[in-house]
C-alpha cells in the first residue's frame, strides 16, 4: 500500500483543479499544469479535497499511486509558488550571460557554449550564479541538470557548476617531497 497515496490533498486557496478525459489541470496565480493520468490511477475532487485511489490493487496500480499523488502535489506548489534552482559556476574565466532565449557560458574551452532555454522556463544569471524557475518542477530540474552536465565540478580545485546546496568532497592533490 502507498503511503503517500493515502493521504489527502489539500487545495490552497486561489488553486483550482479539474479532472476530464484522463487528465488532471491545475490552474493557480502563478501559471497552469496539465498531466496526463494513467487509466489504473483514479482521482476524486471534494471540495478543497483531492484523492487518490487504484481502480484495482495490483503491484503496478500500487507504485503509479505514490507516483500520481506525489506529481498532484508538485503541480498544486508548483501554481502557488514558483519551484527554483540555483547553479554556481565557479573558475577563473567561467562566465554566464543571458541574452534573449539562450543562454551564453564560457567554460574553459575553446569555442562558448550557447544552450537554448526553454520558453516555460526563467533562466537568470547574475555574476556566477545561475537562477533557474518555473511552476513545472520537472522542467526546472532537467534545464538544472543539462547545464550541471556541460561542466561538472572537479573534486581537486572545485571548478565548475554545481547545485547552491551540492557539498563537492575535495581530494588532496600531490604531495610534494
Amino acid at each position: 500500500m502507498s503511503r503517500i497515496g493515502k493521504k489527502i490533498i489539500i487545495l490552497p486557496e486561489k488553486t483550482e483543479i479539474n479532472i476530464s478525459g484522463g487528465k488532471v489541470s491545475v490552474k493557480g496565480p502563478f501559471g497552469e499544469l496539465t498531466r496526463e493520468l494513467h487509466p489504473i490511477i483514479e482521482v476524486k475532487v471534494d471540495g478543497n479535497e483531492v484523492t487518490l485511489y487504484p481502480k484495482k490493487l495490483t503491484l503496478e496500480s500500487r507504485a503509479l499511486w505514490g507516483t500520481y499523488a506525489s506529481h498532484i502535489t508538485n503541480m498544486i506548489s508548483g501554481v502557488n509558488k514558483p519551484f527554483e534552482k540555483k547553479l554556481i559556476l565557479e573558475g577563473i574565466g567561467f562566465k554566464s550571460e543571458v541574452s534573449g532565449d539562450k543562454i551564453n557560458l564560457a567554460l574553459g574551452f575553446s569555442h562558448p557554449v550557447v544552450v537554448l532555454i526553454p520558453a516555460s522556463l526563467k533562466v537568470t544569471a547574475e555574476k556566477n550564479v545561475i537562477t533557474v524557475s518555473s511552476s513545472n518542477k520537472e522542467e526546472v530540474g532537467q534545464f538544472a541538470a543539462k547545464l550541471r552536465a556541460l561542466k561538472k565540478p572537479e573534486p581537486y580545485k572545485g571548478k565548475g557548476m554545481r547545485y547552491s546546496d551540492e557539498v563537492i568532497r575535495r581530494k588532496q592533490g600531490k604531495k610534494s617531497v
